[in-house]
């Protein structure tokens, strides 16, 4: 592995900090065209390369980052899981090419070592909205469902998390458990 260790640390000697230009929903980050456009050229310089796949696995899926030494043929390589999180707003489909896309600039610049502006795409999201409060009228009619067994308590509450109950509408639900 001498050689790929040589190459990568000259390349990340010469890699500069990667600007994040891309904003998202409360925060900005280096989108893969940006990373691909300073990289690429160091790469090749340095006679690196890297492939990125996509795994299937009981777990899940992942994505196998390689970075290899084009003329030893040395690799490294690094599996980064991909959980599934539905994204408001966007299909199966996308939400997954969103979670592909965000964790192949992370295991990327996590496998070369590049930086990018100040890393603080947490600490740049607003943050979380407050949820609605439910209607006094719409919880009684929940209740009602559950007293007619249209509706059993487990449903009505798993479809209360999207809400701020009241005490009173937590009392009641506390009371509709003990009986």
């Amino acid at each position: 592995m001498k050689n790929l260790f040589k190459s990568l640390a000259a390349f990340q000697q010469e890699v500069p900090v990667i600007h994040k230009g891309t904003k998202g929903y409360g925060y900005s980050y280096a989108d893969l065209p940006a990373i691909f456009e300073v990289i690429n050229p160091l790469m090749a310089k340095h006679k690196l390369g890297f492939t990125q796949l996509i795994e299937t696995t009981e777990q899940g899926n992942t994505i196998k980052t390689i970075v290899f030494h084009t003329e030893s043929g040395e690799s490294l390589e690094s599996n980064t899981f991909i959980p599934y999180v539905q994204l408001k707003g966007m299909n199966d489909y996308q939400s997954f090419g969103s979670g592909v896309s965000y964790f192949r600039r992370y295991s990327l610049s996590s496998a070369l070592g590049l930086v990018s502006d100040v890393d603080n795409d947490v600490a740049e999201q607003k943050p979380a909205p407050q949820k609605a409060k439910l209607q006094n009228e719409r919880f009684a009619k929940g209740i009602e469902k559950i007293n007619a067994g249209e509706l059993t308590l487990e449903q009505f509450e798993s479809s209360l998390k999207q809400f701020d109950l009241t005490k009173e509408q937590l009392q009641t639900l506390k009371s509709l458990k003990t009986k």
